[in-house]
């Protein structure tokens, strides 16, 4: 029995990139062995198993023969005859077919460490065409280690084309297609893997919406994403958000048919209707006023703080004014429901009133500047 990490964490370590987290293969073992050795079996597919201490992941080498369509219809073979350069020839891309013993040693045997130093996404075997969600696995790669300056193989490019034009990504649940977006949108580069799969033609399949991207569409997202703060709660929301805002969504439920949570489409909702109110030549208080109703910012002060946050890196002009509409909810929100009770209101008045008093303190701030 010899075990040996695998992946992410070896091609990481490579490229002096902090691991986030380790994952072993183990040759020459079976389950009964590693249960005897006080692993707890995880996996439900295929054996996985968790270290006693350290709790990392240990899976046996495997084979797979792909079964049927899709990403899901493999038969896994696991028997400990299976040698390490089986299980790493099954894996997606070159980079990530690097093992590690543990002397240090490295085993790569399909000369992934050259496809580091050269900066390549190469696969491994015309068996990445058996998986199609490796299409958006190569795009979030190609996004994440894009700083670096990672490009895809042109023979890699050309099979995700030939999988695409298969309709093999059709076969990919929502969920799984918005775990790959959410994972690119953390890495903080979603308009290189927008790139990728607008160039292999499968924005239909990912993002049907989107019906147009291109290189300019890719600057400016890279250059709002930019001056985000990654650090900040919305974060995420306002890069999904800044995005897909131009995209037309009248026909789609982003929730319920694509998978998306609903935080995130309601943050782009909100910046869809409420962007153009504020980039209006008419900016006055009662605008203000229409923007922070239709957020529902007295309730919901977090749907304010996700607009703010993403509106002020579209444009100076738009910064300028979500510093405005900032300074006009702190004032309207201090209106409270006794001073126009205090001064006669009752009933369905007290809204009409509190209303008025807030627009009245937002004007102020107007005619101050």
């Amino acid at each position: 029995m010899k075990v040996y990490l695998v992946g992410g964490a070896v091609r990481d370590e490579l490229l002096g990139r902090p691991i986030l987290e380790r994952d072993y293969v183990v040759v020459g073992a079976t389950i009964r062995d590693m249960l005897k050795l006080g692993y707890q079996q995880v996996g439900k597919d295929f054996p996985v198993f968790l270290h006693p201490e350290s709790k990392d992941e240990h899976a046996l080498a495997r084979t797979e023969r792909k079964q049927g369509q899709g990403y899901t219809g493999f038969i896994c073979d696991f028997a400990p005859t299976i040698t390490l350069e089986d299980d790493l020839i099954r894996r997606d891309l070159t980079v990530n077919a690097i093992a590690q013993d543990d002397q240090g040693n490295l085993i790569d045997p399909y000369h992934g460490q050259t496809d580091l130093k050269n900066k390549i996404l190469r696969h491994v075997s015309d068996a990445f065409s058996e998986d199609p969600l490796r299409i958006l696995r190569v795009a979030r790669f190609a996004a994440r280690y894009h700083y670096l300056g990672f490009t895809i193989a042109d023979e890699t490019m050309q099979l995700m084309t030939a999988m695409v034009q298969a309709g093999e990504l059709n076969t990919l649940t929502k969920e799984r297609v918005w775990m790959e977006i959410e994972k690119s949108l953390k890495d903080g580069a979603i308009h290189i893997f927008s790139n990728v799969i607008a160039d292999l033609d499968a924005l239909p399949f990912v993002t049907p919406w989107q019906t147009k991207w291109d290189q300019h569409n890719a600057n400016t997202l890279a250059d709002q994403i930019k001056r985000l703060d990654p650090h900040n709660d919305t974060y995420l929301r306002s890069a999904f958000s800044l995005w897909q805002y131009q995209a037309d969504l009248s026909e789609y439920n982003l929730e319920q048919d694509h998978k998306i949570p609903k935080a995130y489409a309601d943050s782009l909702r909100d910046l869809q209707a409420n962007l153009p109110l504020l980039q209006s030549d008419d900016w006055q208080a009662d605008t203000l006023m229409t923007i922070l109703n239709q957020l529902d910012a007295w309730r919901r002060p977090e749907r304010l703080s996700v607009f703010i946050s993403t509106v002020r890196v579209i444009d100076d002009t738009c910064a300028a004014r979500a510093i405005e509409l900032n300074k006009a909810y702190k004032a309207a929100s201090n209106v409270k429901a006794q001073e126009v009770i205090a001064l006669g209101a009752k009933g369905p008045e007290i809204k009409v009133e509190m209303d008025k008093l807030k627009l009245k303190r937002i004007a102020c701030l107007f005619s101050e500047q």
